[in-house]
C-alpha cells in the first residue's frame, strides 16, 4: 500500500509540478503527517525533491527528473490496454499515435505484465456502436477536436429537427463526448451540446477563447443525460399487460413494471408506464398487440381503438 502511494506521489509531482502536502493528502486520502513520512522515504531513496515553505509553496522534483514506469499491477496494465479503443481513436485522427503509445507502453512493462497486457487484449474488443445503427459520417471531427484542444472558436451550419432546421451558430467548444458511437461537443455559450455529424459546414475562427474555470465536462455530461430522460418521459400510461407483454418492456418502462405492478386475477398485471408522447406510445403498445390494454389516459385508448377498428376492417374486406 504504502509503495503503490510513494508511486502515485511521484506521479503527481512528475505531472503538476508544485503542490502542498495538504493537497496531496486530499489527493491520496490521507493524513499530512502521513504525506510527512512519505516524503521522508522517497528523500531517504535518493529522489531528488525538494520544499519550499511560505504560502505559496510546496514539493517539486528537481528539474528534469522523470520517474521510469515501473510499479503497475497486473490489473492496471491490463485496464491501460482495455481502454485503448482504436474506432473513436481513428475518428479523432489519433489512430498512430494510439498504436505506438501502446508499442511503446508496452515494451516498458517486465514479461510478466506485457503478458497478461497481450491476454487482456486477445479476449476483450469493446464495440460501442449498436447493432441496428450505421456508422455516423462525421467529417468535421478532427476539426472539432483540434478546437477543443487550441481553445479556437468555431463557425458552424447546424442542422437541428425543428424549423428552421438549417441554422448558423458560433460556438466555443469546450470538450467532446463519445456517446453509444456517435460524437457530440458541449460548447459556449450556454453551454449546449450539439451531435458532431449534424455539422454540415464549420469554419475555425482566428479567435480563442477560455472555458469557465468551473466546468467539468463528466459533471456537466451526467446532469444533461438526468435532464434529458426527465424530460424524455413526462406522461403516463395505466396499462394492462400479458404474461408475454410484460417480458418484452425494457428500460424506463421494464422499471416503472417492477415498482408499479398489480396482479389480477386473469394472471394479467396493471401497471403505470412511462411515455414520451401520444403519438410515440400509440406506435411501442401497437407493436405489443393483444398482449396490452390501454386504460389511460383516454386520448392514447381512443387512437388506438380506431387503429384496432381500421386494422380489422381491411383484412376483413381481404
Amino acid at each position: 500500500m504504502k509503495s503503490s502511494r510513494l508511486l502515485s506521489i511521484l506521479l503527481l509531482l512528475q505531472t503538476r509540478g508544485r503542490i502542498t502536502a495538504a493537497q496531496l493528502a486530499e489527493e491520496l486520502e490521507v493524513s499530512v503527517r502521513t504525506v510527512y513520512r512519505d516524503i521522508e522515504s522517497l528523500h531517504a531513496a535518493g529522489v531528488p525533491l525538494y520544499g519550499d515553505a511560505g504560502h505559496s509553496g510546496g514539493y517539486r522534483l528537481l528539474a528534469g527528473y522523470r520517474t521510469r514506469l515501473t510499479g503497475l499491477s497486473a490489473g492496471e496494465a491490463e485496464a491501460l490496454f482495455l481502454s485503448g479503443i482504436p474506432g473513436p481513436a481513428a475518428e479523432l485522427g489519433l489512430g498512430p499515435a494510439l498504436a505506438a503509445a501502446q508499442l511503446k507502453l508496452r515494451a516498458a512493462l517486465p514479461p510478466e505484465l506485457r503478458a497478461q497486457a497481450d491476454r487482456m487484449r486477445s479476449r476483450f474488443h469493446l464495440d460501442a456502436p449498436g447493432w441496428y445503427a450505421e456508422d455516423d459520417d462525421v467529417p468535421h471531427l478532427p476539426q472539432v477536436a483540434d478546437a477543443v484542444w487550441h481553445s479556437r472558436v468555431l463557425d458552424i451550419r447546424y442542422r437541428r429537427w425543428k424549423e428552421p432546421t438549417q441554422v448558423d451558430r458560433r460556438l466555443e467548444p469546450y470538450g467532446l463526448v463519445l456517446k453509444a458511437g456517435r460524437w457530440y461537443v458541449v460548447a459556449g455559450p450556454g453551454p449546449r451540446t450539439y451531435r458532431v455529424d449534424q455539422i454540415l459546414e464549420l469554419a475555425v475562427r482566428d479567435e480563442e477563447f477560455q472555458p469557465p474555470q468551473d466546468f467539468d465536462l463528466a459533471g456537466h455530461w451526467q446532469r444533461y443525460q438526468a435532464d434529458f430522460h426527465a424530460r424524455l418521459h413526462e406522461g403516463e400510461a395505466v396499462v394492462r399487460l400479458s404474461p408475454r407483454a410484460a417480458s418484452r418492456l425494457a428500460g424506463a418502462a421494464a422499471r416503472a413494471l417492477t415498482a408499479t405492478a398489480t396482479p389480477e386475477p386473469d394472471g394479467w398485471t396493471r401497471a403505470v408506464l412511462p411515455i414520451e408522447s401520444l403519438d410515440h406510445a400509440h406506435g411501442a403498445f401497437l407493436a405489443l398487440g393483444a398482449d396490452i390494454e390501454v386504460l389511460g389516459p383516454p386520448q392514447l385508448r381512443a387512437r388506438l381503438a380506431e387503429t384496432s377498428r381500421a386494422l380489422a376492417a381491411r383484412y376483413a374486406s381481404g
